[in-house]
C-alpha cells in the first residue's frame, strides 16, 4: 500500500476512533510495522525543516485503543503491558546489555549500543548512536546517527497533542549526563552539551560569545558549546536566579566527531 493512501486512511480512521473497524485495525497495525522497521517516521527533515506526521502519531494512539494488556515473561522478569517489547537484536545488529528495553514500534538502527535505557513508542534512533546507562529516550523522539547520549539523560516524549513536535537531536552531537531535553526542543548537529543542560520549550538560551548575548528558545544551532546557566528575574517577592543555558563556544571542525565531552569543554576553558 502507497503511503499518502494509508495516511488517508488514517486520518479518515481518526475522526471514528471511538469506534475503529477491522479494515482499520489492520491499516493501524501496518503503520506500526513500518515504524518498526523505519520506512517512516515521526518526524522527517523536508525543505531545511523538521516537519511532524501527524497521521503517525494518530496510529500510535489508535494501536493503544486496539492492543490488549498481556502478560510478557522474561526469564525471571514479568512485564504486563499492551505493547510488546521489541526483539531479534543480534539480528537487527545492535548490542542489548541487560536490562535495556525498548518497546515495539520504536526504530534502532544496526550498531546502536544500548546500556541499561529505556526507548518508547515510535522514537527513531540513528546507526551508531549510544544510549548509556539509565537513560531515557521518550515517545516519538528521533535521535540522529553517532550520538552519544550519557548517563541518566531524560529525553522527552510527545504523542499528544497530535501537532506538538518530538524532541530532535540530530547527528553526531554529545549530550553530557543528567540533561533533560522536553516539549520539542532541537540539537542541531555536532553540538554539545555539558552536563545538567535543562531545556524546554521556554528555557532561554544565551549565546554568550560575543561582546552582546544572543538570546534564543527551542534549539541549540550546530556546532554549538552548551552548558548550564542562570540569569536574575524579577518576581513579587524579590529577585531569584532562573536556570538558562550558555551558549560558550563552537566545536572546532578540526575536532573529531567522537570528541569526548571533557575535551570539547577543555577548549572553551570550562571544567565541569
Amino acid at each position: 500500500m502507497k503511503i499518502d493512501q494509508l495516511k488517508l486512511d488514517i486520518e479518515t480512521a481518526w475522526k471514528n476512533r471511538k469506534e475503529l473497524s477491522t479494515d482499520s485495525s489492520r491499516r493501524v497495525i501496518h503503520v506500526m510495522d513500518l515504524l518498526e522497521k523505519g520506512t517512516i517516521r515521526v518526524s522527517e527533515f523536508v525543505n531545511g525543516k523538521w516537519r511532524v506526521n501527524e497521521w503517525i502519531k494518530q496510529a500510535i494512539i489508535m494501536y493503544f485503543s486496539i492492543m490488549e494488556m498481556n502478560v510478557v515473561e522474561l526469564g525471571p522478569l514479568e512485564f504486563y503491558d499492551k505493547i510488546p517489547i521489541k526483539n531479534k537484536f543480534k539480528e537487527k545488529g545492535i548490542r542489548v546489555v541487560p536490562t535495556a528495553v525498548a518497546r515495539y514500534g520504536s526504530y534502532i538502527s544496526h550498531g546502536v549500543v544500548l546500556m541499561p535505557s529505556y526507548v518508547n513508542i515510535g522514537a527513531y534512533i540513528g546507526e551508531k548512536t549510544m544510549v548509556d546507562t539509565w537513560a531515557t529516550v521518550g515517545s516519538c523522539a528521533q535521535i540522529g546517527s553517532r550520538v552519544h547520549i550519557s548517563g541518566g539523560v531524560g529525553i522527552g516524549g510527545v504523542l499528544e497533542p497530535i501537532q506538538a513536535s518530538p524532541v530532535i537531536i540530530e547527528d553526531d552531537v554529545f549530550i553530557g549526563s543528567r540533561c533533560i531535553l522536553v516539549e520539542g526542543v532541537i540539537i542541531e548537529r555536532e553540538a554539545v552539551l555539558g552536563a545538567n543542560v535543562v531545556l524546554t520549550a521556554s528555557t532561554k538560551i544565551f549565546d554568550v560569545t560575543n561582546d552582546k548575548p544572543v538570546e534564543r528558545k527551542g534549539f541549540i544551532p550546530k556546532y554549538s558549546v552548551v552548558i548550564p546557566g542562570s540569569f536574575p528575574k524579577k518576581f513579587p517577592s524579590g529577585i531569584y536566579h532562573v536556570p538558562c543555558a550558555l551558549i560558550i563556544g563552537k566545536r572546532k571542525d578540526s575536532t573529531n566527531k567522537k570528541t569526548s565531552l571533557n575535551e570539547a569543554l577543555r577548549t572553551h576553558n570550562i571544567v565541569l
